[in-house]
């Protein structure tokens, strides 16, 4: 019996911890990190800073807590894709995927973008790299020429571009999604005719 409360209980605690980075990203996101406190946060969440403090000691744990739960899904990504052969199909589905995991990062993004200084300070910026190095690991033949080999980088800047440049176009985010991952498709379908 007692085994179920505890699962009650953890549960809820989980759930606290991604509401307080759910409000600390919406924050960061709206005035900047800078300009953010930790007794901002606890008062947009209407908890007591003590409350807060239980789950995290400084405004910067929680923007790497928060950059490390929604980035997982990339090193997830990264892991399936080294078990694969470098066939055309897996680079599609690299593709899909990775549409699906900035889909699921959006707010993240939008932060990074908007605060690069502090993502570069934060060293959040340094983790990001390696992990965009290692999905181009995963995506580029190391021994395609040149040209396929940036279509294949391309194909994730195109990713990232599509969810900041495209916002005023007159489309759902669903359709500019589903265009921006008809391009990426494209640009690794062709560097692989290339190979």
């Amino acid at each position: 019996m007692g085994g179920t409360m505890d699962g009650t209980k953890q549960q809820r605690r989980g759930d606290t911890r991604q509401r307080i980075q759910d409000v600390a990203l919406g924050l960061f996101a709206e005035q900047g990190y800078e300009k953010t406190s930790l007794r901002e946060i606890a008062e947009a969440l209407d908890v007591t800073k003590a409350a807060l403090y239980y789950h995290f000691k400084t405004k910067e744990e929680i923007l790497v807590s928060i950059f490390e739960d929604l980035t997982q899904p990339i090193l997830d990504l990264i892991d399936w894709g080294r078990r694969q052969p470098h066939t055309l199909e897996t680079k599609q589905e690299i593709v899909r995927r990775y549409s699906e995991v900035l889909a699921g990062a959006t707010p993240l993004f939008r932060f990074m973008q908007e605060n690069q200084a502090t993502v570069r300070e934060l060293r959040v910026g340094e983790t990001f790299k390696n992990r965009m190095i290692g999905l181009r690991e995963i995506i580029v033949d190391p021994e395609a020429d040149l040209v396929d080999q940036v279509r294949c980088v391309s194909a994730l800047f195109t990713m990232h571009a599509g969810m900041f440049l495209l916002q005023d176009l007159d489309a759902t985010p669903e359709e500019k999604r589903q265009a921006v991952l008809d391009v990426a498709t494209d640009l690794v379908t062709q560097a692989h005719k290339g190979a």
